[in-house]
């Protein structure tokens, strides 16, 4: 039954997408409507999730998100949480993979709602350049949303934070709002199958500007990795999600 529920889910998930970008691609003259089109995709997502394959989202400590710009630091194992974080924030922007601006359809919109582009083999300049367009989006009253590991992990994995989340954080002045997820119990990375139940995106307190770096690294982690394993041991009760000998661990 699980089997056939990710087939149905899977095959909605991606051909909505394609039908909803196409369509949507008048509303590519206006940045708001860009904007209104992709947060329809999310919340169609997350209502074919809940609807096709068990999966719903319960979202945790949304009144500790600022209005205004931000910085909000999200765990990330998984690719629910790239879409399932969209309903929920004020006027946002990602920091992404330059080259997922260049996909069609998708980059357009990308492109168009202003995500912050990084090439990741510049290094150097590539921390310049993102930093003069995430102070001006902060500016703006944008949140900016980053992942601090820079890719996906999956539950339970050693934790792998970057550099460039410290940077922002000391550079722009900005509160910084962690985010913990159990994501990847129910949307397992490189897997076709998804497994229903409750999973859980929980918004941390804020840590105000102006710590040190080493200090404010230390602090990030501590916070998102100590809830996020609370939230797998919540779902573990349950006894929903991937079997933990299923869960593929990250390369070396």
């Amino acid at each position: 039954m699980m089997l056939l529920r990710s087939v149905v889910f899977n095959t909605a998930f991606y051909l909505g997408f394609f039908l909803i970008a196409a369509l949507g691609t008048p509303a590519l003259v206006s940045r708001d409507a860009t904007f209104a089109v992709a947060r329809f995709w999310a919340r169609a997502n997350l209502f074919l999730m809940k609807h096709l394959a068990g999966i719903t989202l319960e979202v945790r400590g949304l009144e500790k998100l600022p209005q205004g710009g931000c910085l909000i630091a999200a765990k990330h194992q998984s690719a629910l949480e790239t879409f399932g974080i969209v309903p929920y924030v004020g006027t946002f922007a990602f920091i992404l993979k330059r080259e997922l601006n260049w996909l069609p359809l998708f980059g357009w919109y990308t492109m168009r709602t202003g995500m912050i582009g990084v090439n990741r083999g510049a290094r150097s300049k590539a921390l310049r350049d993102m930093t003069v367009q995430a102070r001006q989006k902060i500016a703006e009253g944008v949140q900016i949303i980053i992942y601090p590991e820079g890719t996906r992990r999956p539950p339970g994995a050693e934790p792998n934070y970057k550099y460039g989340p410290v940077h922002l954080y000391s550079e722009l002045g900005a509160v910084c709002i962690p985010v913990a997820v159990n994501t990847g119990l129910y949307w397992p990375r490189r897997s076709f199958l998804r497994y229903p139940g409750t999973a859980v995106m929980e918004f941390l307190d804020p840590i105000p500007p102006g710590l040190d770096g080493e200090t404010f690294k230390a602090k990030l982690e501590e916070v998102i990795e100590t809830a996020s394993n609370r939230l797998i041991a919540e779902a573990r009760a349950r006894g929903e999600g991937i079997p933990q000998n299923r869960i593929k661990p990250p390369k070396a």
